[in-house]
């Protein structure tokens, strides 16, 4: 018997080193292939505002057209699903003769249990799910996920001296395509809730896709050579290069960590070799370790006491909490950062840690309101490396002074582009403005007996 396949795009939006896409194509006569949205991602939570916001509809949209034009190029096609994929794939497997649905394997919890309702829903056919989220295939890694380490050095040294990446599976030239199947449409952001204001002032930071992430990963290496640099420019929060941002790419797999490691490696070959080529592949390890991590320690790690079940105080003022929100807290670095992540979807790694330890330790704010707000606006939402980052900075990081930070990382420039209340102001004023008579910008929440050194320090630029 012949098969009829279904290649069910999920989180893995790209042609280049997909193997679901990869066995599909070997195993099967012929191919249909398809994409659904989840209604559910739009949904609104208590804390008043959506799972997934506009700036990350947008970008995904614009990764969904790329793929749709990439496998029509090659005589594919792609049908978009506009409810819930429990009611697409089962449909489409009864209207086609699908025998086999190939599709990339899930481990949070929400997915699985979505992939078991569409599973029990065609109990005829055959699923085919492939490992190919991290850097190192799961079954690799010297450790099971029971016993993965507590510590991020425990994981990595073992990993790296005993785990290497798989080769990379090549993008296809000709698609087996079922005949006569057209493309779908992506929904309108009406569908979703959205207004059209709010929809359009949404700009992703990056344009999603994965030309456009193959056009990113060759310019960051060999046609500007700025990964020789990463290892000292990445802590910076001003422009597009200071950092490579893979991780949009990487979050809705447009890019595969390994296709970035085989570049990396020819890089290494061919240009230079450092600490930053060493820095890139070590935080593709870390992003690695942080979803093993959160598939041992499973929904524990969404609770406010964390997989460690610590118990903090909150005090959860809800004004405080839209403050920091709309980046009005009166803090511009911290402002800079929030108003940057409501218009883009994105904020560099120094801004994170700073908002983040800003709402635990300043305002005590539930660290889970946080992230629930980064999952909500970022374009490089990844469920593991969010909610583990967050979990880190609530439990195990130290706190960090926002005010020392922004005169640390001369944020002067940044918070000018983002706060236009303050871009005319000096270097001093743009710093610290509640030290001055500025009116159109709010005064801080609390200025707090702590950054008095800092505060000094930047007042001694005038001097």
């Amino acid at each position: 018997m012949k098969k009829r396949g279904l290649v069910w795009f999920k989180n893995d939006l790209r042609l280049l080193d997909n193997e679901a896409l990869t066995k599909a194509q070997e195993e099967c006569a012929d191919l249909i292939f398809c994409f659904c949205y989840e209604k559910k991602w739009f949904k609104e939570l208590e804390l008043g505002f959506k799972n997934m916001d506009a700036v990350r509809l947008k970008f995904l949209q614009q990764s969904i057209l790329s793929l749709k034009k990439e496998l029509e190029d090659i005589g594919g096609h792609l049908i978009i699903g506009t409810e819930s994929a429990i009611d697409t794939i089962p449909a489409l497997i009864k209207d086609y003769g699908v025998t086999d649905v190939y599709a990339e394997e899930e481990y949070a919890s929400y997915e699985l249990d979505l992939v078991s309702k569409i599973m029990q829903a065609s109990a005829d056919v055959k699923f085919h799910f492939f490992w190919g989220k991290t850097l190192y295939h799961k079954d690799d890694i010297p450790f099971s996920i029971s016993k993965i380490p507590l510590t991020s050095k425990a994981y990595r040294i073992p990993a790296g001296r005993e785990a290497k990446p798989r080769v990379i599976f090549e993008k296809p030239t000709k698609l087996k395509s079922v005949p006569g199947i057209k493309s779908g449409k992506n929904p309108p952001y009406k569908d979703f809730g959205f207004a059209k204001e709010e929809y359009e002032s949404a700009v992703p930071f990056v344009a999603g896709g994965e030309d456009k992430a193959l056009e990113r990963l060759e310019y960051y290496t060999f046609k500007s050579e700025l990964l020789t640099g990463y290892r000292w420019s990445r802590n910076k929060s001003d422009g597009l290069d200071y950092s490579s941002k893979f991780s949009p790419y990487l979050a809705l797999g447009c890019l595969s960590a390994r296709v970035i490691y085989e570049k990396v490696q020819a890089y290494e070959a061919e240009v230079k070799k450092n600490q930053s080529t060493w820095w890139l592949v070590f935080e593709l390890v870390w992003r690695d370790y942080f979803t093993f991590k959160s598939i041992r320690f499973g929904n524990s790690v969404f609770s406010s006491d964390g997989y460690k079940n610590k118990k903090l105080t909150w005090e959860n003022d809800t004004q405080k909490f839209e403050r920091w929100c709309k980046g009005n807290t009166g803090i511009p670095f911290i402002d800079a950062h929030m108003r940057q992540l409501n218009k883009t979807g994105f904020m560099s790694n120094r801004g994170r840690v700073n908002c983040a330890s800003y709402l635990v330790y300043d305002l005590k704010i539930n660290w889970t309101w946080g992230a629930y707000y980064f999952e909500s606006k970022l374009i490089d939402y990844d469920v593991s490396s969010n909610w583990m980052n967050w979990h880190m900075q609530a439990f195990e990081i130290w706190y960090t002074n926002p005010v020392h930070q922004s005169n640390k990382y001369k944020a002067q420039n940044f918070i000018r582009e983002w706060i236009p209340e303050l871009s005319a102001k000096n270097n001093v004023e743009v710093l610290i403005p509640w030290e001055f008579d500025i009116s159109d910008y709010p005064k801080p929440i609390e200025v707090y007996k702590k950054w008095d050194r800092a505060i000094k320090l930047i007042k001694e630029i005038a001097t």
